[in-house]
């Protein structure tokens, strides 16, 4: 099966200079938990809602005037359209991302992939197994404590 088959077509996007109030806004509206971040036709970031909490619960700052460029992950990974579905599990794991922008051959945004997606596609006559699904989200899931601050003496 193909990540076309099951990725949620037409995602809404947002802009570096979109507040974050009005992302989160959209975010709530489609029942969605990231926003592509597009500028001039290009994909440049995106926007998690655990982006928006983080940011607003570590600054002193509203949520009408922090803009999404302020928060956004500019490191990007994307999968394409026509790619077999285990190849988004792969990048997901190794990335330890949930959701996967989708970009045609020419780098246009025409979809997302999330775990979500991947889930309901899963079973035991489907093209992906939910061992499979559940593997990867272990390794999404798994902690990576960075590592304890030595003291000086």
């Amino acid at each position: 099966m193909k990540i076309r088959d099951i990725m949620t077509p037409e995602p809404r996007t947002c802009t570096l200079e979109m507040a974050l109030a009005a992302a989160a806004g959209l975010m709530w509206d489609t029942d969605c938990g990231i926003l592509p971040v597009v500028e001039q036709g290009a994909l440049v970031g995106v926007v998690t809602d655990r982006d928006i909490c983080i940011a607003l619960a570590t600054r002193n700052a509203r949520a009408a005037t922090m803009k999404v460029g302020e928060v956004a992950g500019r490191t990007v990974w994307t999968c394409g359209p026509d790619e077999d579905l285990h190849a988004a599990l792969a990048v997901m794991e190794r990335h330890r991302v949930r959701r996967l922008p989708v970009v045609d051959a020419g780098g246009a945004l025409v979809g997302v992939i999330s775990i979500n997606d991947l889930l309901l596609a899963a079973g035991p006559s489907a093209p992906v197994r939910n061992d499979e699904v559940v593997d990867t989200l272990k390794g999404i899931c798994a902690h990576h404590l960075p590592a304890p601050k030595v003291a000086a003496a």
